[in-house]
């Protein structure tokens, strides 16, 4: 039998689970299985040759019953909608389990950013905003960067979309530059939040991180921050780390300048000196305690989850991690924590910088930081509490299985309140 690798499907296949397991109404289970809202665009571009060229791009509102939609932007030559649906329906799970006032919302647009110059993808993202104003904002969705999208773009979107509403709306996108009122704390709080829940897995574990071997497989934002503040923050040995082209690995760790040196030189990591170049497949199966996915969907698959042998999977992530490989984490009891547990700190920095332009009072770095371990350690714990609650009554769950019934619990019950069923 064909493992399954479409990312909706493999979404809804979770939420199946937990609804079962929950004994879900049939209604709520239902409404939650699709997205409430999807829009396909045609974006016109005017290129460098002065041609025209027309891109595709999608928004999906997935849930709205606990608040405006949140998600970030992808920018991607295989973006798809089921893609963009799939993202959409994690983030519901993502800011319900943190408890934010959002729903889940995602953006995409089929492109390869690196074929573009910049005026042509300054020119593609006000499109995208031209093409999407009527659907987004403060209060209906606020998007953020994501895949091959960074702050820069969120300021022309937020520009372009200032300028279709006659006034200021730095509130409509996070992850801004601080000059156009984003957050301190912001650019790294995805790291961030999964660095908070690193330290509470390796208790759980009994593992101690200052002597921790790390392996990140990715090295864009969310990867390369991971590399930076697990050894600022604990002193964890990065024995590993991989982008697009492949992976390198030295036993006694590799030095995290040298490895962006080798970067921004020669644009990949196996540029580093002294270190063995390996794969992104025996990046994955590497003997360590700590293995974080911060690349793609579909990394961890039932082909290669037999070969992991880390003690704590921490997906940064979206999606790493197929239900079929699930099953099997679970029988070689890897401590696997789920995507919209650990990478929740980017959708809460962005919380933090909605909240700050809506108000118009900033914070500083240290209080943002200080708010985001608040969060994520009561998320952890909650997801900690319902596993071994499940566990006394005699069912045994995965961590995932467990962080989607507090988030599917939480927005049916606001469905229910707000009569959509």
């Amino acid at each position: 039998m064909v493992e399954e690798l479409n990312p909706f499907k493999i979404a809804q296949v979770q939420l199946g689970q937990a609804a079962e397991l929950m004994k879900l109404d049939r209604e709520a289970h239902q409404i939650l299985g699709e997205p409430l809202r999807t829009f396909i665009f045609n974006i016109p571009v005017k290129m460098r040759d002065t041609r025209t060229r027309v891109f595709t791009g999608f928004l999906v509102h997935y849930n709205d019953a606990r608040g405006p939609c949140k998600g970030g932007i992808r920018f991607h030559p295989e973006e798809t909608l089921d893609t963009v649906k799939a993202l959409a329906s994690w983030m519901t799970w993502k800011t319900a389990l943190a408890d934010l006032p959002f729903g889940g919302g995602k953006g995409g647009i089929v492109c390869d950013t690196k074929k573009l110059n910049e005026l042509e993808l300054e020119n593609l993202s006000r499109g995208y905003i031209r093409a999407a104003a009527k659907f987004m904002g403060p209060y209906t969705d606020i998007l953020a960067p994501d895949v091959y999208t960074n702050p820069q773009i969120m300021a022309w979107m937020v520009d372009e979309y200032s300028e279709i509403m006659g006034r200021n709306e730095f509130a409509a996108a996070t992850g801004k530059p601080l000059e156009v009122w984003g957050s301190q704390g912001r650019n790294d709080s995805t790291a961030m939040g999964a660095m908070y829940v690193m330290r509470e897995a390796a208790k759980h574990v009994k593992i101690n991180p200052k002597t921790a071997t790390v392996a990140i497989q990715g090295f864009g934002n969310a990867g390369n921050f991971a590399f930076m503040l697990s050894k600022k923050m604990f002193g964890s040995r990065v024995v590993a780390v991989s982008d697009s082209q492949g992976a390198i690995y030295s036993k006694n760790g590799l030095d995290y300048k040298k490895v962006v040196e080798a970067k921004e030189r020669r644009h990949t990591v196996q540029a580093y000196p002294d270190a063995q170049k390996i794969t992104n497949e025996e990046l994955l199966a590497l003997d360590v305690d700590v293995l974080i996915p911060a690349a793609m969907e579909n990394q961890v698959t039932k082909s290669n989850a037999d070969n992991v042998k880390a003690k704590i999977l921490l997906e940064l992530a979206n999606g790493p991690v197929t239900p079929e490989a699930d099953k099997i984490l679970a029988e070689r009891k890897v401590f696997d924590l789920p995507d919209f547990l650990v990478n929740a700190g980017g959708v809460i920095g962005s919380y933090f910088e909605w909240l700050q332009n809506i108000s118009g009072y900033y914070w500083k770095a240290d209080e943002v930081y200080r708010k985001l371990d608040e969060i994520m350690t009561r998320s952890f714990r909650d997801v900690m509490e319902r596993q071994a609650e499940y566990t006394k009554a005699g069912k045994h769950i995965s961590t995932r299985t467990a962080a989607y019934t507090i988030s599917v619990d939480r927005v049916a019950k606001a469905m229910k309140y707000r009569g959509w069923y």
